[in-house]
């Protein structure tokens, strides 16, 4: 089954002929590969797009009849297709209004092939990422940390929104997983990744948290498979001293093998990270400004760990605040990026483009360090004036125009 079904609205004054020949030359005007239903809308609402091709006017009233007997979930939107021709449009524009009037959210797909064919793509992706979303669960382990006092989320409010179940898991449930985790010594390959700026001391360090830190890793797959999680956030600041180590490698990996895993506990943090991945396909950097110059755009952000499979390579060094376990610097490659953050209750979000224009690796600050330049320098006031909390989530490319439209999909279906 194709992602994209084609339902049809045909007037009985029409000639179905004519109207069938119609039909054949705009569809494949747009190029896209779809399921053509036809009049049969039985199975309407099974793919995760579908398109009601107005194909005449005089079609309204068959559509009113319809709209009760349609599989549509709360805040789903209609998209009718429109080629312009035999009043096709404007049939598209008085079935629009009258969804409008009756609480219903609408769009109608028209204008040259190309700008319908990038709409139809775009919408494409919207779906089958909020289908991907429904029905995933994320854990909490161990609650946010203390002072993220402003990063908790409206559980009821991410089911009814993105269909996104938290699930709460106490720290201790992970701890007795590390514990019951044999110690692996086996030496791996990032044991060769050492940061060149360690000292002889600090290197031994590293060498001897290796085997926990990857202990920890094994426990967190445990919690995943127990919980059948798709994503979970690590209180990770309370391994410091209940191990002695610290959950930076364990989230890089984590996420390079397409678990969302963030740290402290953000739940937002971890939402924005999921939303991210299912829409984008690509892993999420989670990390905080250190520095901001509001008159250039440019915005310092750093965290001691970034997924592996985000980076064109790698160092080790210790985890920068307590100086112990293993922290990660990685170093992404120079180029488009987009920083995003949602809301707890799914109300807001803040999606910006970007230039990462330097990875640096100052002893004063989070391992990984990365000085991005906003398309728009003006958008920098945001974090002074009325940010998200302070984490904020950084992808490799531009996604704007996409994750706007997602997240206008998710907070639409909230209301």
């Amino acid at each position: 089954m194709k992602n994209i079904a084609i339902y049809t609205l045909t007037s009985e004054l029409h000639d179905e002929q004519a109207v069938g020949a119609v039909t054949r030359e705009f569809l494949d005007s747009l190029t896209i590969e779809y399921d053509f239903r036809g009049s049969d809308f039985s199975d309407f609402g099974s793919y995760p797009l579908c398109l009601i091709f107005v194909r005449t006017g005089g079609t309204e009233g068959i559509f009113r009849r319809l709209l009760p007997t349609l599989s549509l979930g709360k805040g789903e939107k209609l998209y009718l297709l429109s080629s312009g021709k035999s009043n096709s449009l404007a049939a598209s524009m008085e079935i629009l209004s009258y969804l409008q009037q009756n609480g219903r959210q609408g769009e109608i797909l028209h204008g040259d092939p190309g700008y319908i064919y990038r709409r139809i793509h775009m919408l494409s992706q919207v779906e089958e990422a909020r289908r991907k979303l429904r029905h995933s669960r994320l854990g909490i382990i161990g609650a946010p940390s203390d002072w993220l006092i402003s990063s908790h989320a409206d559980k009821d409010r991410v089911r009814e929104g993105l269909g996104i179940e938290l699930i709460d898991i106490p720290m201790q449930e992970l701890l007795d997983a590390i514990a019951s985790t044999p110690l692996d010594t086996i030496q791996t390959p990032s044991i060769q990744a050492l940061s060149s700026t360690v000292q002889a001391d600090k290197e031994l360090a590293i060498r001897k948290a290796l085997p926990g830190a990857h202990q920890i890793y094994l426990a967190l797959k445990t919690l995943v498979e127990r919980y059948q999680l798709q994503g979970c956030t690590l209180r990770c600041f309370d391994l410091l001293s209940a191990v002695h180590n610290t959950g930076c490698m364990a989230l890089a990996q984590l996420n390079a093998e397409g678990i969302v895993a963030g740290c402290e506990g953000d739940v937002p943090a971890m939402l924005s990270m999921m939303i991210a991945q299912v829409l984008t396909g690509t892993s999420g950097f989670q990390a905080n400004p250190a520095r901001i110059k509001p008159e250039t755009g440019e915005l310092l952000f750093a965290h001691c760990t970034i997924p592996f499979n985000m980076v064109e390579h790698y160092e080790l060094d210790t985890h920068f605040e307590s100086g112990i376990g293993v922290g990660i610097r990685g170093y992404m490659k120079e180029g488009p990026v987009t920083i995003f953050k949602v809301s707890g209750d799914l109300s807001r979000c803040f999606i910006e483009e970007g230039e990462l224009v330097q990875n640096q690796a100052q002893p004063d600050l989070c391992r990984t360090q990365q000085i991005i330049r906003l398309s728009d320098s003006s958008k920098a006031h945001y974090f002074l004036t009325n940010p998200i909390g302070n984490h904020h989530i950084i992808l490799r490319g531009h996604h704007k125009a996409l994750l706007q439209e997602m997240m206008g999909t998710a907070t639409q279906s909230q209301s």
